[in-house]
This record gives C-alpha cells, structure tokens and sequence, in this order.
C-alpha cells in the first residue's frame, strides 16, 4: 500500500489524475471479478448496435438504389387508365419514357392437371427496363425472350410458377384468351427488390401482347405506371420536376413518385420490425444491467477494507469515488468497444443470408449513428446500475479496517444524481426508438416492469423467511427458504434479471404464437375461401349463376367495386390535411369504393343514420371509424372523390365499425345507390366451400371466366404467416440472447455469493451436515427462486402480450399454456444448472483449511 500511496511524490498531482493512477494500479490487479461484467454490458450493446446497423444497411440500400427501384427518376402511376398524350408528351421532352402495365390474373398450363394459378402480372413495353437489367435463366436479352416464336408470344416467369404449375421452360400457358410460351426464369427484375409481399409469382409478358388476352375491358383492376429517365439536358431534378408535374395538370388523378418514396412498403416494414427488435435489445442492455450492478458491488464489497484503508491514510469520499468510477467506466468501455465490434459485424455476416433469401437492397457497412447511439446506451446503463454501489463504496467509514459495518445508504445528492442518470437513459432510449408513442411506452413498461419485479422480489423473501420459520421437519427446505430470505441473499437481483429476461421471452413467444393461430385457424375458419376479382358487368349474372349454385357453395357474396382515391376533405386538399402517420395509408393511392342500399355485414353503425333502401338523391357516403377519425370527419361533412379522372363530392352521412378479422367484403368508403351512374365498375365476390371442393371450382371458374382472378384465402394467410414467422423468428432470436443476458446475470450472482456459501458450507459440515444435504439444499434454493421466478414471468409475460396483440396490433390473442409451462420449467431448470455450478466449489472445499484461515 505504500507503493500505491507514495504521497510526497504525487502530492502535486490533481486529484482527477490521482484517481486515475489508483484506478490503473487495481486493473493491474486483473479483471476476473468483471468478466461477466463485460459479457452482459457487451452482449446488450451488440443487441442495440447490430439492430441499428442492419436497419441502416437497409435503408442505405434502398437509398443508394432507390432509381432502380423506382425504375427511372420519376413515376406517374394511375388505375385503369394510362397516360393522357400531352401528358407523355411533356415527361418525353426531358427524357426516355417507359410505359408498363400490372394487374393479377389467372394462368394455367396448356396441358397437365395443375390447378389455375394467381400470378402477378407485368407487361413491359421495348424500353424497359430504363435502370437495371433484367436477369433470365438462360442467359439471353428480356426483348428476345418475349418475342414470338412457334405462333405464340414469349413470357418470362418467377422460378415458383414453374414449380407450383409443373411446367419447364418451352411449355405453353393460358393467359386470359392468349397462350403464351415459357422462354426463361426471371432471375432478377430491377424494380421488385422492394417489396415486401406479394400474392403471387411473377409472370412477364409484352406490353403489345397484353390486348389478345382479353385482359383489359373496362373496369379491371389495372394500374398504368409510366416512368422517366431524365436527361443530362433535362437541367431539371426528379423533386422540381415532380412539382412541376403537379403544377403543369393539377386535376389528373395520377400519382406522383420520386427515388425518395422508392420502397415504401419495405421501409415501413424494416422500421417496424427493427423497432421491436430495437426493443428487446434494450431489454438486454437494462437486464445485463443488473449484471452490472451485481459485478461491481461484489468487487467493491471485497475491497471495503482497502477503501477503509486509503481513507485512514487521508484519502477522502471524493477520491474513493473517481477512483472507482474511473475503474468502472474505464471496463464499460471495454465493454462497450466488443459489443459495438459485434454489431458493427452484423451487416457484413447477415448480407450473404439475406441475399439468399429476400430480395432486399442491403449495403453492408459501418455506420457511425447507430453504433454512437449503442454506445451511449451501454455507457449510460453501465453508469446507472453501477451508481448505486459506487455511491456506497464512497461512504464507507475508516472504521470498516477494524470492525465491519453495515452498508450504508446513499444520501438525497446521490439520489437526484441516480434520477438524472436513469432519465437520461430513458430519454435516449427514446430517442432510438424513433416511435411517438411506442418509445416512451417501452420506457413506461420497462421501468413499471422493474419495480414490480423488485417488489415481489421482497414479497418473495419475506415468504420463504416465513415459511422458514414455520418448517420443522426438511431441514434442506428450511435452509434453503432461510437462504431466499436472509440478510444480502441475491434473490432480488436474480428475480429482475432472469424475471425479466423470462418475460421478454414471453411476450415475444405469446404474441408470436396468438398472431399465428389467428392467422391460420381462427381467420380461414370464418373467412371466405376464395376472393373473386375483375368479374365484368356483363359476367355478374353468368358468374353468380355458376358459383352460388356449385355443390357445397355457401355464403355467396357478389357487390361492385370501383378504385378511386380522396381528393379534398371540407374542401381542403388531400395534401394538405394533417394526418397520423399510421393513418396516412387513407390518402395515398387508390383506395377501393363501393355502393349499397343496405349496411354491409360485419359492419355496425356508431354515428349517423343509414340511407333508406330506395334513396336516390345527391351521394352519400358511409365512411369506417378510424379512418374517419384521423381525417376529423363526422356526419354532415364533405368529402371530394376522383374516380376516372372526374371529382364527385358526397355529403358524410354514417360512421362505422367493421369487423375486418372475418375477411369479408367490406370497405372503408361505401357510397349510397347511384352515386357512380355509368361508371365501368367490375364486381368483387367471395364464396365459401369444403376444402375437397375448392380445387374444383377454381379449375372451373378458370375454364368459364378467364379474366376472373382467383385469390385462395389459405394461400395468401399462409403467405402472411410465413413472413410474419420470419420476423418472429428473429425477434424471439434476440429475445432469447435477452435471456441470455439474464443468465449471465444469474451467473454473476452465483459467483458473488461463491465465498459466503464456501463459508456457510464449511460450517454446516463441521455440524454434521454431508455434502448431499448441502446440495439438496442449495438446489432447492436455486430451483424454488427460478420456478418462483418462471411463474411471474408468465404472468407479467401474458398480461404484456395480451396489451400488444389486443390494443398494438388489433388482433384476438390466446394463451398458449404448453409454452408457458416449457418456460416456467426452462426457467427453474436453467436457474439449477448455474446454481450447480456456482456451488460445486462449495461443495467440494475441504473444511479444516478453511477453519484454519478463519
């Protein structure tokens, strides 16, 4: 200790760099009492780091591509109709255009049994595309393999229509009226990369062969999308030209599109995703927390008498203080450093994966904001767990070096100190959440979360020392209750940091499971089997003849649809209304309209009145609730519609709610009879039937209309929920690294407790005990504390994902009780595990030299 205090020659330095000496000396002594430490500061960091990172590649991607994903640096996008010519005129002047056509249609091969198929449909006109190339399999020129050949046009498909019809390349398929060749695979299209779903593979044909397929009739569901590559001598950007755009024809219905609204569909996902994922490395990062804080007080604990000591020696709190926090934030940021070396990696190990399996633009790279915001994270809840027992340490007396003392508490100072430290942290925590409303929710329950664990952390401990005093004839009981009770006992650190983990788990593995079996058994069992799309005017009688008399039909429903998108609300343009973001989806693009004389099923009225069976005066509109809620309608208001180019106003008459979990027809917008006079609409119809008999009627609405698009409401709920398993599947990924988190915390716990049950153990021998009562009654303890442990999680688990499916994503949810028991016993079986391991030494320690030390 001389050494360390050598005070004439450091009497001239300041007390910061002072402090900064003692603070290197006791790293000197090696960092085996922060191993853990550093595990669960760094496991959470890298949580928080890899997801940022990940989520900025992606938007990065998009970024750095997002012409080619848009197709051209400005696209004009409209259904049914295309461009008018002084429109294509005035985009052809500042650069080359290219027109393209989608819609879904039915395909079924020429010969073999294979039911018809829903693809999605594109034709492309000579220029396409004007960004990117086309990729085919064989190699050849997207123009050649959509020429004709063998008196037949070329198409060109996604590789899961050849499996799914059992077709190879150079066999025919029927496309509406026309038959086409199949001349190549589509390996790679230039403007999909960003979508996120679809309902079908691609099928790509010719735009000039598009007409003999009978495809386009008045009213089908078609989108016209003309895109513009500027010239060099454009000397005009895609945003001014978008503007000028919107000036130069400022009544036509099209949408507008620049590079920066390329992938919206994708971005909105990523986000979401990232955001929830975002969520639970923040759990890691609170929960390796708890680590932190049970590393540092078990290496202060150890070092009271050096700290009484130094400051018999003139040391004062001051100097005791920054020695320790400069040690402490000093291992943070070792800490800190592996975990944002791990995300940091994430991109560059995740790349190859994703470009396996998703066609997503990813720019693997490091990025600075998401790793400086991890960073700050990790630091701020290293300093905030660990404030508590450095604030102790600080207040330890120079009495300590000659007889113990009880731990002292801290002091009002520190305590606003703590405050501040935790409300810069939630802040933050905020702040990366990028969420209004979810951020500081996560906040709220994380810190509700917390206390509540630590208060049934009490309440347990003053169960079992109840208990323990009631317990007469198990002494390995009794000893193991007295253990979750007495003075210094882990129980409350073990309780939050496997509690919360366990928790996180299961509001992850609940809600997962809640969202898939509504996807799969309780939707297709009340929803339709098939949607039935682009039935013609002139088809609706022959088509409803044929469908609601099929043998096994049931609940036949059959109404007319049109596109059209809101133009003004009370006379004020849809563009400048002021709307919630996760209700912006109301004004961009076209939203689907109808008209009937009665209210729609699954529909209940909350405002207004419904119009008589027989009206017929000025229109009226029935508009949903939350839609009509964030644009501030109510009955009496105006709403302006643009249908076909043509602006019809209607008066608000009702309000109402619709039950869309029955996937019936239903629409936000229904109009009163006569509000579309002579508009070419087409008819929307959904029929319910045994799943023996579905095959059939599809193979035979195929035959009769095959125009009529057959969308199978099994196949588009299993495509849902394999993308939502996906993303499942990496949140409770990260989840269980969160528990992981937790048992590092366990484990720490164990370790700092690894001298008092050496001692304890040592004594209880020298009374008689054997090692086989003194393992019964350690494994009881550790076992009782995480099954105790497991069952809170499953509580506090539940009621957590009941709140997120039922208020957060409007969805019915259910317990899933296998789940719950595999996690209650996961939870006391891994808490066992650790224990043994923690007390094995114990166990194994001879007593008489431990009595001689003493």
């Amino acid at each position: 200790m001389a050494d360390v205090l050598a005070w004439p020659d450091r009497a001239a330095r300041t007390p910061r760099a002072l402090a900064l000496t003692f603070a290197w000396r006791e790293l000197r002594g090696g960092i085996a009492g922060f191993r853990l430490f550093l595990a669960c500061l760094a496991l959470g960091v890298a949580i928080v780091a890899a997801v940022g990172s990940l989520s900025a590649s992606l938007e990065a991607g998009i970024a750095a591509d997002a012409t080619r994903l848009l197709g051209g640096d400005l696209e004009l996008r409209r259904v049914y109709r295309p461009l008018e010519p002084e429109t294509l005129s005035f985009l052809q002047a500042r650069g080359a255009t290219s027109t393209l056509v989608e819609t879904r249609s039915m395909v079924r091969p020429v010969t073999g049994d294979a039911p018809p198929l829903l693809v999605e449909l594109k034709a492309v006109d000579a220029p396409y595309p004007l960004v990117g190339q086309v990729q085919l399999d064989p190699p050849q020129t997207l123009a050649a393999a959509l020429a004709a050949r063998e008196g037949a046009r070329g198409a060109v498909a996604d590789p899961a229509l050849f499996d799914r019809l059992n077709v190879r390349i150079g066999d025919r398929i029927a496309l509406g009226a026309e038959t086409f060749i199949l001349t190549a695979r589509l390996v790679s299209e230039p403007d999909r990369g960003a979508t996120v779903f679809s309902l079908g593979p691609r099928l790509m044909i010719g735009e000039d062969a598009l007409p003999a397929t009978g495809l386009l009739v008045p009213g089908s569901l078609v989108y016209y999308e003309t895109r513009l590559a500027l010239s060099p001598q454009a000397g005009i950007g895609a945003e001014a030209l978008a503007k000028a755009v919107r000036a130069e024809f400022p009544n036509s219905d099209f949408r507008v599109r620049t590079p920066a609204d390329a992938g919206p569909g994708i971005k909105s996902f990523a986000r979401r995703a990232a955001l929830f994922l975002n969520f639970v490395g923040l759990a890691a990062l609170l929960i390796g927390g708890v680590g932190v804080a049970n590393a540092v007080g078990a290496y202060l604990e150890g070092r009271r008498a050096t700290i009484a000591t130094l400051k018999c020696l003139g040391a004062s709190a001051g100097l005791v203080a920054r020695v320790y926090l400069a040690l402490v934030l000093g291992l943070a940021a070792g800490g800190v450093a592996i975990g944002l070396a791990a995300g940091a990696a994430a991109p560059f190990i995740a790349a190859p994966f994703l470009a396996a399996h998703f066609s997503v633009p990813f720019r693997a790279a490091i990025h600075a904001l998401p790793l400086a915001e991890a960073a700050a994270l990790g630091l701020l809840a290293a300093l905030a767990f660990a404030f508590l027992p450095l604030a102790r340490a600080r207040r330890v007396p120079a009495a300590e070096l000659f007889r113990a003392t009880a731990p002292r508490s801290i002091d009002l100072k520190d305590r606003l100190w703590l405050s501040g430290i935790c409300l810069l942290l939630a802040a933050l925590a905020v702040l990366v959440s990028a969420d209004r409303l979810l951020g500081p929710g996560f906040v709220i329950a994380a810190a509700l979360c917390y206390l509540l664990f630590r208060v049934l952390a009490q309440g347990l401990a003053r169960a079992a020392r109840h208990l323990a005093r009631r317990q007469q004839g198990h002494p390995a009981l009794r000893l193991a209750l007295a253990n979750l009770a007495r003075p210094g006992a882990p129980t409350t650190s073990v309780v939050l940091s496997l509690g919360l983990g366990l928790t996180v788990l299961v509001v992850v593995i609940l809600a997962q499971g809640s969202l898939h079996r509504q996807i799969m058994q309780t939707l297709p069992a009340q929803a339709p089997s098939f949607y039935f799309i682009d039935i013609q005017q002139d088809q609706a009688e022959p088509f409803r003849a044929l469908v609601s008399h099929y043998q096994g039909v049931s609940a036949y429903r059959q109404v007319p649809m049109l596109r059209g998108r809101i133009a003004a609300v009370n006379g004020v343009a849809a563009d400048q209304l002021d709307v919630p973001k996760d209700q912006q989806w109301v004004l961009q693009g076209d939203r689907g309209l109808t008209w009937s004389d009665t209210l729609p099923e699954g529909s209940k009225l909350v405002e207004g009145q419904w119009w008589p069976s027989d009206y017929q005066g000025p229109p009226l509109v029935s508009f949903e609730a939350e839609a009509a809620a964030a644009l501030g309608l109510k009955p009496g208001d105006h709403i302006t519609i643009s249908v076909l180019g043509r602006e019809i106003g209607a008066e608000v008459a009702n309000i109402r709610q619709i039950r869309w979990t029955d996937l019936t027809i239903n629409f936000v917008m229904v109009f009163s009879p006569g509000s579309f006079a002579g508009a070419p609409a087409t008819w929307l119809a959904t029929a319910s039937l045994p799943p023996e008999r579905e095959a059939m009627l599809a193979h035979d609405v195929g035959e009769t209309f095959p125009n009529v698009s057959t969308i199978r409401v099994k196949e588009a709920l299993a495509a849902v929920d394999g993308l939502l398993s996906a993303v499942g599947a990496a949140i409770a990924a990260t989840a269980g690294l969160a528990l992981a988190s937790g048992l590092l915390v366990l484990a720490s716990a164990v370790l700092a407790e690894e001298r008092r049950r050496i001692y304890e153990a040592v004594v209880l021998k020298v009374l008689g005990a054997t090692r086989r009562d003194l393992a019964r009654a350690f494994l009881m303890e550790q076992g009782l504390l995480g099954l105790v442990t497991g069952l809170l999680a499953i509580l506090l688990g539940s009621i957590a994902s009941w709140v997120l499916v039922t208020y957060a994503m409007d969805s019915e949810w259910s317990f899933s009780a296998p789940a719950a028991i595999a996690i209650a016993l996961g939870g006391a079986a891994l808490a066992l595990l650790i224990g043994l391991g923690g007390t094995w030494r114990a166990l194994s320690t001879p007593a008489a030299p431990q009595l001689r030390n003493e």
